[in-house]
């Protein structure tokens, strides 16, 4: 596992309707309840659905003068563009192996097979709180503890079980 430094920016970054931004704000929150300072920005086109999306999230001990990402830590890349924007930033990239063609070798890059995990949770709409479990087992970001109780506080009750689930099938397969 990763330690970061006392200023985390993270990058979360796909296509709109795979949820990007509400794993944005489940970190930002998560973060809130470790009783660190964060700050959430985000971006995407006007296609609700297929268009670019992005969630930045920057979490620090210290009061955040600026809120964006200028060199970000980790990365979640869940798009052939979005990897494609990032590969050569040199930190932590996190790809989804199943839609994403690596090209290359690059050091700190990871694939992992989340849409299919989804589709073995037979929920595609889960695959976005997969990849938060599989980063926050990569990188020390927040306790799980704390990304846990944001779960709990953003998912409706009829969705959380599944969700949970979920995480934790992350978190797993970010620990192998």
């Amino acid at each position: 596992m990763i330690i970061v430094k006392d200023r985390t920016e993270v990058a979360l970054v796909g296509i709109g309707g795979q949820g990007v931004l509400l794993i944005g704000k489940i970190l930002g929150e998560a973060a809130i309840f470790d009783n660190k300072n964060t700050v959430q920005t985000t971006e995407y086109t006007d296609a609700a659905r297929g268009g670019f999306s992005k969630s930045e999230v920057v979490i620090s001990e210290q009061e955040i003068a600026f809120p964006g990402v200028l060199e970000p830590d980790v990365v979640l890349a869940l798009s052939q563009q979005a990897y494609d924007m990032y590969k050569d930033q040199g930190c932590l990239l996190i790809y989804d192996d199943d839609i994403v063609t690596a090209e290359g070798s690059y050091n700190n890059i990871k694939g992992y097979p989340i849409t299919s995990t989804a589709e073995k949770l037979n929920n595609l709409k889960v695959l976005n709180i997969i990849s938060l479990g599989i980063i926050l087992a990569n990188v020390e970001i927040v306790p799980y503890e704390s990304a846990v109780k944001a779960l709990k506080h953003n998912i409706p009750a009829q969705y959380l079980d599944l969700n949970l689930k979920a995480f934790n099938e992350g978190f797993a397969r970010g620990q192998m």
